[in-house]
């Protein structure tokens, strides 16, 4: 997701790819949709630079209603916001990117790639499973299939493709 210098999205094309698989699962009851998405390389640790906050206020304008931010992806307070929704309300989640288990690895300080511990990834995967019983892949709008997202898939929760993956939106 391209942003400026003012951290405004510069380029939507993603998000409104995304718009016809969001709004069919408001318009058929779900009670929340928890967007989760990446940012740039932030190396598994925690960088504003790529937060996703910046990209609330294009979702509000293309979606026309309110969306919650998470300041992190997996967690307690993470799971309280999703289980407290209801009515369709949209959350999205802070980058997956500043867990190091997201990508199974990350840069040390002297910038070597350190292998993320097995447990934590496990531990990763369920934090992110735990927050839906259905997970909605836009993998068109994906550029790789990233380690959460192929291991949610893996999981119990039932799966399926979106739209774009459908119509083969670029």
């Amino acid at each position: 997701m391209p942003l400026d210098s003012e951290k405004r999205v510069t380029n939507n094309q993603r998000i409104v790819g995304a718009l016809p698989t969001i709004k069919h699962a408001i318009d058929h009851g779900a009670k929340c949709l928890v967007l989760m998405s990446h940012l740039g390389r932030p190396d598994g640790k925690r960088n504003e630079k790529y937060s996703l906050k910046p990209v609330v206020p294009e979702l509000e304008k293309l979606l026309g209603k309110k969306v919650v931010f998470c300041n992190d992806c997996v967690g307690k307070e993470v799971e309280d916001i999703v289980n407290s929704a209801s009515g369709g309300q949209v959350i999205l989640l802070e980058n997956l990117r500043f867990h190091p288990e997201e990508e199974g690895s990350y840069k040390d300080a002297d910038g070597k790639k350190v292998k993320a511990d097995k447990e934590k990834i496990s531990s990763f995967r369920e934090g992110l499973t735990a927050l839906g019983d259905v997970y909605i892949s836009e993998f068109a709008l994906q550029r790789m299939l990233e380690f959460s997202f192929e291991s949610i898939q893996a999981t119990s929760l039932v799966s399926y493709v979106g739209w774009t993956t459908l119509t083969g939106f670029r």
